[in-house]
């Protein structure tokens, strides 16, 4: 690393010092310096994010830096192996929100290393900005989905079917939501595995009718083959209530961007699924992706109509359930996988998932 570059990106925490900081903002913000900082305290999961205090010069604190802030990357031994995740989060901060906006926190600094396999975000800290963050344990009311929905539609209508994610464009090398995720599907889904899951909380937890692995294996291909024949648009990717938070003012913030390109009611029925009481849901979900549908029309995408919508949301409940099933219960804990796992599974039970994932071929999407 030269006084002017940040790379190679720091893959330890000790790495992360005042002279690295002071290089790795001045990327976008000329001029400011980081005469000192402190690690105040560290999470370690899927994602590693250190809380620190910056002793800032007067250039800093006039850029709008603040004196903590979180640095997130991939700083244990498996960010190694989730390397693609780290940079799907970084071109989320990077490239995607400042020209097609979601509220976010503020960020400072995003890049991926491709040598080092690293990709690390500067951000405001948002306890220290005081919001709400959500929580699986804690179902969202109607209203709070509902206009979480609509800044989701504005986000998708703006690359809904977009020549930007055709060969040339903006978009294009963004990464195909379920190709992306095949290798982690593949790992998970192993017959070793899957017993594993099964006969943890949440497998337990489930239907019996979703708990054969065959079944999930020819599911997850059909689903894939009936995703690639959707309109696709520009995904935040990963929008479950642990990566969600509220604004004092009770704007919805989305943390946590897996970056990538797929079709939009994957987004709604992960949400939805996942966010609501499974005694609220089957009373309010008609109602919110009607309104998720007029949202997008609203803002100029050629919206589905409601039949073929909800036909869309009973399939991708799909992945919803695969990942509340197969998420170890270090990176989330037991609790949040089964509350997930047993309202998903709810959900495609009364849409019956099942039946219309069987309808659909693989070589025709229908």
């Amino acid at each position: 690393m030269s006084e002017s570059n940040p790379f190679p990106l720091p893959v330890q925490v000790e790495g992360i010092t005042a002279n690295w900081i002071t290089t790795a903002l001045r990327t976008r913000t000329p001029g400011v310096t980081i005469r000192a900082c402190e690690v105040v305290d560290t999470v370690f999961s899927t994602c590693s994010k250190i809380r620190l205090r910056l002793d800032r010069d007067e250039a800093a604190v006039a850029a709008g830096i603040p004196e903590l802030v979180i640095v997130k990357g991939g700083f244990e031994e498996h960010g190694r192996r989730y390397h693609q995740m780290h940079e799907r989060e970084v071109r989320g901060y990077r490239d995607v929100y400042p020209h097609v906006p979601l509220p976010h926190p503020a960020c400072f600094f995003a890049e991926y290393d491709e040598q080092e396999k690293q990709g690390i975000i500067i951000m405001e800290d948002l306890v220290a900005k005081g919001v709400e963050f959500c929580h699986a344990t804690r179902p969202q009311t109607h209203e709070q989905v509902a206009r979480r929905l609509g800044y989701l539609a504005r986000f998708h209508a703006a690359t809904w079917a977009s020549p930007e994610l055709e060969p040339g464009g903006r978009w294009a090398d963004l990464p195909g939501f379920f190709p992306v995720m095949q290798h982690f599907f593949d790992e998970k889904s192993s017959p070793e595995n899957w017993a594993r899951f099964m006969a943890a909380p949440r497998g337990v937890a489930t239907s019996r009718y979703f708990q054969n692995r065959d079944w999930l294996v020819d599911s997850w291909e059909r689903m894939m083959a009936y995703a690639a024949g959707l309109p696709h648009c520009v995904l935040h990717g990963d929008i479950h209530l642990g990566n969600l938070y509220i604004e004092q003012d009770g704007t919805p913030g989305f943390l946590d961007t897996l970056a990538s390109r797929g079709p939009g009611m994957l987004e709604v029925a992960y949400h939805i699924s996942g966010s609501l009481d499974v005694a609220d849901r089957p009373k309010w979900e008609g109602a919110l992706v009607r309104h998720y549908l007029d949202e997008l029309e609203r803002a100029g995408a050629p919206a589905p109509d409601f039949d073929e919508a909800m036909k869309q949301y009973a399939v991708f409940l799909l992945y919803g359930y695969f990942i509340w099933i197969t998420t170890e219960s270090h990176y989330q804990a037991e609790a949040v996988n089964t509350v997930n796992a047993m309202r998903s599974t709810m959900a495609m039970l009364d849409h019956d998932t099942a039946g219309r994932i069987g309808q659909i071929s693989v070589q025709v999407q229908l």
